[in-house]
């Protein structure tokens, strides 16, 4: 009995401990990069509008990968969860030809998931692929992707 309490007091100073590297963890993703934008609007009005700012911006959805329909397909429960893919090919093939293992970050990804009643928009900002892939940070189409990702997460995240 004394070993199995000494066990579980272990083991829950092991799980309270584990705070600091999950913190750790999400200051490193925002640190790698990720920019999180809260939204006003419910998941389907964000995924409507962010779709909407796309098309205005003239950028071609290439996927839209459905997590929470794919954990639901495993018999398992996820949050809504989603993923868009788009890009442009003049933008994303000045980063290839700057760096071909670039291409491994493009076409673009906005995921727009929903905690707690909260839907949010992470990107991964175009400067940190530039840094990851060693793409001098001043190509001139680095700002102009990184400014499009600001106004199409506006887009989608102010109410209409």
């Amino acid at each position: 009995m004394k070993r199995h309490l000494r066990a579980t007091i272990v083991s829950a100073s092991l799980a309270v401990g584990c705070g600091a590297p999950l913190a750790h963890a999400q200051s490193t993703a925002a640190q790698a990069g990720l920019v999180t934008v809260p939204s006003a609007n419910t998941m389907a009005e964000t995924e409507k509008r962010l779709t909407d700012a796309l098309d205005a911006a003239g950028l071609k959805v290439a996927a839209r990968i459905d997590h929470s329909a794919g954990a639901k397909a495993a018999g398992l429960e996820l949050a809504p969860t989603v993923v868009y893919i788009f890009g442009n090919p003049k933008a994303g093939t000045v980063l290839m030809q700057a760096k071909r293992t670039s291409g491994i970050d493009l076409p673009l990804k906005i995921l727009v998931w929903e905690e707690a009643g909260t839907v949010s928009l992470t990107y991964t900002d175009p400067a940190e692929i530039a840094r990851r892939h060693g793409i001098e940070a001043d190509l001139p189409v680095l700002s102009q992707m990184s400014a499009a990702m600001k106004r199409i997460t506006a887009s989608a995240s102010t109410k209409p």
